[in-house]
């Protein structure tokens, strides 16, 4: 397997730019998959500079890129520090985050993710998960389907899905994706059915993956791994994640008002640089997929 089956990177000169990038810096790719982001970040680091990458999936091994100042940790991001740590690192100088799917998983059809093909009720990142979306599917009781498709799916039929879903599966389980969509079919009209079958596999999947759970875990440690000034670059494809990004940076947290001092100015430990930035026309016409990202960046203070 070779890197081309992997997208483009999605805003890779804006999100490593973002990381104003030290030639003798130490830096973290939490979201390696194809390689794209490493690349340009080893391309501006000098010979004592350091990259350090993260892919809980098998299928992003073989793109390993062979530089001495390269290590590739084959495991969940929201282990970060314990990994850094592992390696003797206690801070670096940036880190950058891609939190979206990976085209190459996508079109593996036997994984799963997308809705162009049947395969097996799967969509686990990582064959470690303990869960895969045949568990969500037929175990979920009906109270967490809803809000499985609720919360992650934005779906105003939740109730309604969650209980045709309950009572479909009591005659027989839902294995694979076709199975889904026929039992599903009352509410996916024509015209919309590829979007809602987008909401669906995308509820299903964060929940797999336990995605908004993941990024919280991740957040809440990079303050404490960043060097002063150091940069955080995340790009996001949905608004629960931009959210969370958002409100980490401004807030410290991710719920409720942040802390303040004694002469009430907010105490958070990063703040923004520049504003949101989003795909050029140009390049959401090259790469689809970058049609709905967006990108944050912010310095340790």
């Amino acid at each position: 397997m070779t890197t081309m089956t992997y997208h483009n990177p999605v805003l890779l000169t804006e999100s490593v730019e973002g990381l104003n990038i030290k030639p003798d810096g130490v830096y973290v790719d939490v979201t390696f998959g194809g390689g794209g982001h490493s690349r340009e970040i080893l391309k501006r680091l000098g010979e004592n500079g350091r990259l350090l990458a993260f892919d809980q999936d098998e299928d992003a091994l073989p793109n390993a890129i062979d530089d001495d100042r390269f290590q590739l940790i084959n495991e969940n991001f929201r282990y970060i520090k314990q990994f850094l740590k592992f390696y003797g690192i206690r801070k670096v100088d940036g880190i950058l985050a891609d939190f979206g799917v990976s085209s190459h998983q996508f079109d593996q059809a036997e994984r799963g993710f997308s809705t162009r093909f049947d395969a097996d009720l799967d969509m686990r990142m990582s064959k470690k998960n303990q869960i895969s979306a045949f568990d969500v599917v037929n175990v979920y009781d009906y109270d967490e389907l809803r809000r499985v498709l609720f919360q992650y799916g934005d779906l105003r039929n939740a109730n309604a899905m969650a209980k045709t879903i309950v009572e479909q599966r009591e005659n027989a389980l839902i294995k694979t994706t076709d199975q889904l969509k026929e039992v599903l079919g009352q509410y996916l009209p024509k015209h919309r059915e590829h979007k809602i079958l987008a909401q669906i596999y995308q509820a299903i999947r964060i929940e797999v993956n336990q995605e908004i759970q993941v990024i919280k875990e991740f957040l809440l440690q990079v303050p404490e791994l960043l060097n002063d000034g150091g940069r955080l670059s995340v790009i996001s494809y949905h608004s629960l994640e931009d959210r969370l990004v958002k409100r980490f940076i401004r807030a410290g947290q991710f719920e409720g008002e942040p802390e303040k001092d004694f002469y009430g100015n907010i105490e958070v430990p990063m703040k923004k640089v520049g504003g949101l930035v989003v795909p050029s026309k140009e390049e959401i016409k090259l790469n689809n997929r970058a049609r709905s990202a967006k990108l944050r960046i912010a310095e340790r203070v």
